[in-house]
């Protein structure tokens, strides 16, 4: 039935069971354009007007028209999904914090260009094997690469494979891949700074895991700070960013100098594990000993007291690798490292 300008009706009757999906050819009729061009419009490209995108969408909008993805991937060579490949075990990527809000952080990014994220874990051979054929299969346009631990063969695989690779953290190897990192040497140095000008003496450090960028730098920007400062810095013990492994390290330090009086932890996790052990050692915090974390991210807020931290731009970090990716993906040359800023919040912990 004709609308009253003789058009078509704005309303649209609802698609049957029995009626066919409409084609790329059924919104061209209905657009009164070509095939060709209802094609370039719904794959984006710019070698068509504003005032003739504008009649295609509004007839692929009164039709229902979806695009077929595995039609458009034969065109484009593009799956129009990237991977998240995360070195660690399913248990702490979920109940690390840092760890959960990296992956809502691309998935919100990358929805924004329309293309979906694959969340991937891998820890042992067999499953890196496995892993890497998917990868190198052609079943994703390009990958992320997270909490990445010296020695991972992957980077150097994926490297040689010329697949677009972005990493969260600088590379600790050979590999120079492009990656998105905030300034972990400058972020512990604020720490350290903010614990030194409040008036204590004898700092320590609850430092994370000898293989990892973040564990790295963090522990150099503590005994940089502290030399600066001309203070001891062998006050160390060693956590793989757990609230469990904070705690431990806690203990460990309070047996080994009793006498200290402030910790900076090279997370927030580790940090509230530190705050547990100081409670069963009655020390009272910030009056007996002070504690910095590092991440800022909810639990800082939900510990008791609130832990003052170093705050790390997780979403701004989560844009950035995406752009770099999805530059990679379109042809354009290697992007450059990005290194974000970090910034001190003081809450009731230091």
């Amino acid at each position: 039935m004709k609308g009253k300008d003789g058009g078509i009706p704005e309303t649209v009757v609802p698609r049957t069971p029995d009626t066919a999906a409409p084609t790329l050819e059924t919104v061209a009729a209905e657009a009164g354009v070509s095939r060709a061009t209802v094609s370039r419009v719904v794959n984006g490209s710019p070698k068509v007007s504003q005032e003739v995108r504008e009649v295609v969408e509004a007839a692929v909008a009164r039709l229902g028209y979806v695009p077929n993805r595995a039609a458009r991937s034969l065109v484009t060579r593009r799956t129009g999904s990237v991977a998240l490949v995360v070195s660690e075990a399913e248990m702490k990527v979920f109940t690390d914090p840092l760890l959960a809000a990296m992956v809502r952080s691309l998935g919100v990014a990358l929805s924004s260009h329309d293309v979906q994220l694959v969340l991937m874990m891998v820890r042992a051979d067999h499953e890196r094997q496995r892993l890497t054929g998917y990868l190198l299969g052609g079943h994703v346009d390009g990958v992320f690469l997270m909490s990445l631990h010296e020695g991972d063969p992957l980077p150097q695989i994926l490297s040689d494979s010329g697949i677009p690779v972005v990493q969260m953290a600088r590379p600790l190897g050979d590999v120079k891949l492009p990656y998105v990192d905030v300034d972990n040497v400058h972020g512990a140095r604020l720490a350290v700074r903010h614990l030194v000008a409040i008036g204590r003496q004898r700092i320590a450090t609850i430092a994370g895991p000898h293989d990892m960028v973040a564990g790295v730098d963090r522990l150099d920007g503590f005994r940089q700070e502290l030399l600066a400062a001309r203070m001891a810095d062998h006050r160390v013990a060693f956590g793989d960013f757990s609230q469990s492994s904070g705690e431990q390290a806690m203990l460990a330090l309070l047996a080994d100098h009793p006498d200290l009086d402030a910790v900076f932890c090279a997370s927030d996790l580790m940090a509230a594990g530190a705050l547990r052990a100081l409670r069963r050692h009655e020390r009272r915090v910030p009056e007996d000993v002070a504690v910095v974390g590092y991440d800022d991210l909810d639990v800082a807020m939900l510990t008791e007291p609130p832990l003052s931290t170093v705050s790390q731009p997780v979403e701004a970090m989560a844009v950035t690798m995406v752009d770099m990716l999805l530059s990679r993906v379109a042809g354009r040359p290697k992007p450059s490292p990005a290194i974000l800023p970090t910034r001190l919040v003081l809450r009731a912990s230091g």
